[in-house]
């Protein structure tokens, strides 16, 4: 488990930051926060996800954290770390929240002064709301946490972020490099939103929600989104992105063909085909912790 004697900040309260400061503050850490938003902190510090906080860069809280906690998006990460950076001690071990981890992990490494180490880490436990009022619906316990690190990394900071999954209460937690990363988060998550997007955006049908039954809802659960995060993350993942949709528009079209041709065969193959792998899916979903990774899902 982690430390019980280092203070850990909290930068971006925002939905998974506040879910980290719930979590970590409630098993008895020292936490504290900074957001940029005023109310935020507050909102925090009245029901004691941290003990201190502060709508600005304080230096003050910077300089005395031992551990820290990036929940912010790519850009502005890059940009705290290159302002702010400077101000945290040697032997402070960092890691972030971030979605997609090219153009990340390198530049925010870089940028830290000597003897602060930065690996990277992507809780898969986003929501389709956002926001701090809406951690407490976040529930790490069947999500997937990924630690990605580099060659700059020492086996030390990758146990801590380890040890910080666990402590957070993820039962599934998996390594990858950052390139295996970014292409599979094109895949099971960028692609899928890709998706529930545009069938959102096919039709302006205001009746739907008067017969629509399930598969629709499920669908579309996601199409409900942090406009400004995921336009930031889908333009940093652009190129595994755009082979995903590309890849996923064949398999579209290639049913559409069967459709076209009356070939009943060959959508019965395809129906055979999804339901295999999704038994699959599910099996592997239903493994205890403990349970190697699996691999690069199939296309």
């Amino acid at each position: 488990m982690l430390e019980r004697d280092k203070t850990i900040l909290i930068v971006g309260l925002g939905l998974l930051g506040g879910k980290y400061a719930q979590v970590l503050s409630g098993k008895g850490y020292t936490v504290w926060g900074i957001d940029s938003d005023a109310a935020t902190v507050q909102w925090a510090l009245d029901r004691a996800y941290i003990s201190r906080g502060a709508a600005a860069p304080d230096r003050a809280l910077v300089s005395r954290a031992d551990r820290v906690i990036f929940g912010l998006y790519p850009t502005v990460l890059l940009d705290w770390v290159k302002q702010y950076g400077g101000w945290l001690k040697p032997g402070v071990l960092a890691t972030d929240v971030s979605g997609v981890k090219r153009g990340v992990a390198a530049p925010v490494q870089q940028m830290l002064p000597d003897g602060v180490e930065f690996i990277a880490s992507h809780p898969m436990a986003g929501r389709e709301t956002s926001g701090i009022t809406h951690s407490a619906e976040v529930d790490f316990a069947p999500a997937n946490f990924i630690i990605t690190p580099t060659e700059q990394n020492t086996p030390e900071a990758v146990a801590w972020c380890r040890n910080l999954a666990q402590t957070l209460g993820f039962a599934r937690i998996t390594t990858l490099s950052i390139a295996e990363h970014d292409r599979m988060i094109g895949y099971v998550s960028q692609l899928c939103h890709a998706i529930a997007v545009s069938l959102m955006c096919a039709s302006d049908n205001s009746s739907l929600a008067d017969y629509t039954g399930d598969s629709f809802r499920d669908l579309t659960r996601i199409a409900r989104i942090n406009e400004k995060l995921w336009a930031e993350l889908f333009l940093w993942n652009r190129d595994n992105l755009i082979g995903e949709i590309d890849m996923f528009d064949a398999a579209l079209q290639k049913l559409r063909g069967f459709l076209a041709d009356g070939d009943r065969a060959g959508l019965e193959e395809m129906f055979r085909l999804s339901t295999v792998r999704r038994a699959a899916f599910d099996k592997k979903q239903n493994e205890p912790a403990g349970v190697p990774a699996a691999r690069q899902p199939e296309h």
